[in-house]
C-alpha cells in the first residue's frame, strides 16, 4: 500500500480541483486549510518522544503545511484518541508544547476520544490575503530551485533515536559507535560530534516550520511559483514538483545544504525535515535560501549529479511504516 496511489485513487473519484498540493486553497474564502496525523509506533514513539515535544511537533509540522502554500498560519484544532496509559499529566504537557509552538496562531478546538493507542490530527488554517499562494504545478523553465535550512538532520536524529546509526569510523576519527548508546552516553562524544548529534535529535524531536522563509516568497513573488515542504524527503518533493508541472529539474547536489555526518542518500530520501523547496523567479532574491538548481528543457523528472531518477519507490519515506 503506498499513500500517492491512494491519493490518486481519492482524487479521482472526489475529482476534487483541490487535491494535490500541500494545502486546499479555497479563493472563495481567503484561507488555505491543511489537515495531517501522527500516529504513535508509525510517527513517534513514546520511548523518546516526551508528551511536550510531541504537542510541539503536532502544532510544527502543520504549520509546515501552511508554510508551504504560502499562506500566513492563523488557526488550528487538534483532536487526540488516547489509550488507557496515558494520563492527564501527559495531556497538560501536550498542550503546553502545542501553545509554545503556536506563536501568533490559535488553537481553536478539537475532539478527544479513546483509542488503543495515541492518534493525533490536527487541522491547520492559513489566511492567502496580501499573499501570493504557491501551487506545485507552477515550476516554469528557466526558474531556479531554492531550499531553506540543511537536509536529512531528522532522518539522522531518528537513526539516534532508534539505534540505528552507523557512521562511518574514518569521519569520526575512529571512534567507536558498536556498542555507543547515545541516549546514556552522548556526554562522552567529542565536541563536533556532540553538536551535529543534538542538531540532528532537535530537528527529529523538535522541527521548526519556515515561517519567515515562506513569507518571504509569497509577499515578494509577483510571478506563479512553486513551493512545498519536505516532509516526505527532499528527493520526493522535488519529484512531486517536475510530475505537477510537467518540467525536468536539474539539481546539483554538491549545493544542497547538509551536515558533513549526513550522506547524500539520506539527504534526498530522509524524510520529516520540514525545510521548503521553491521553485521561483531568476531575479527573487529570498535571505537564508540555498540555490540548489533550475529547471531546464528536457523529460518530466529530475536530473540528479547527471544521473535521472526514475525508480525510487523503494527509498521513498513512507507513512505505513516505520
Amino acid at each position: 500500500m503506498k499513500e500517492k496511489e491512494l491519493i490518486n485513487i481519492i482524487k479521482n473519484i472526489l475529482n476534487s480541483e483541490y487535491i494535490g498540493d500541500d494545502c486546499a486553497y479555497l479563493k472563495d474564502l481567503n484561507i488555505v486549510v491543511s489537515q495531517d496525523s501522527l500516529v504513535e509506533g508509525v510517527h513517534f514513539s513514546l520511548s523518546y518522544t516526551t508528551a511536550y515535544q510531541l504537542g510541539r511537533k503536532t502544532v510544527m509540522v502543520n504549520i509546515s503545511d501552511i508554510c508551504a502554500s504560502g499562506a500566513k498560519p492563523k488557526y488550528l484544532t487538534i483532536s487526540l484518541s488516547i489509550p488507557d496509559y496515558i494520563d492527564e499529566k501527559f495531556v497538560e504537557e501536550f498542550y503546553k508544547g502545542a501553545k509554545d509552538a503556536c506563536g501568533d496562531v490559535k488553537i481553536v478546538g478539537g475532539d478527544i476520544t479513546g483509542s488503543d493507542k495515541l492518534y493525533i490530527s490536527a487541522t491547520a488554517i492559513g489566511s492567502t490575503i496580501g499573499r501570493k499562494i504557491s501551487s506545485r504545478s507552477n515550476a516554469k523553465i528557466g526558474y531556479k530551485i531554492i531550499v531553506s535550512g540543511e537536509h536529512g538532520n531528522s532522518a539522522k536524529g531518528l537513526e539516534i533515536l532508534s539505534g540505528k546509526l552507523k557512521v562511518e569510523s574514518e569521519k569520526l576519527n575512529n571512534f567507536q559507535f558498536s556498542t555507543f548508546n547515545f541516549q546514556q552516553d552522548i556526554s562522552l562524544l567529542p565536541d563536533n560530534i556532540k553538536l551535529s548529534t543534538s542538531k540532528f535529535l532537535q530537528s527529529h524531536l523538535m522541527p521548526v516550520a519556515r515561517t519567515d522563509f515562506s513569507r518571504q516568497i509569497s509577499q515578494n513573488c509577483t510571478q506563479d511559483y512553486a513551493m512545498t515542504d519536505t516532509s516526505d524527503g527532499l528527493e520526493d518533493a522535488l519529484m512531486q514538483i517536475a510530475k505537477a508541472s510537467n518540467v525536468r529539474l536539474k539539481i546539483d547536489t554538491s549545493k544542497i545544504p547538509h551536515d558533513a555526518y549526513v550522506d547524500m542518500d539520506t539527504v534526498l530520501f530522509g524524510g520529516e525535515d520540514y525545510e521548503l523547496v521553491a521553485v521561483v523567479p531568476k531575479d527573487l532574491h529570498i535571505d537564508g535560501a540555498t540555490e540548489i538548481g533550475e529547471v531546464v528543457d528536457g523529460d518530466t523528472g529530475l536530473e540528479i549529479d547527471e544521473e535521472f531518477y526514475t525508480d525510487i519507490d523503494d527509498k521513498l519515506f513512507n507513512h505505513f511504516k516505520r
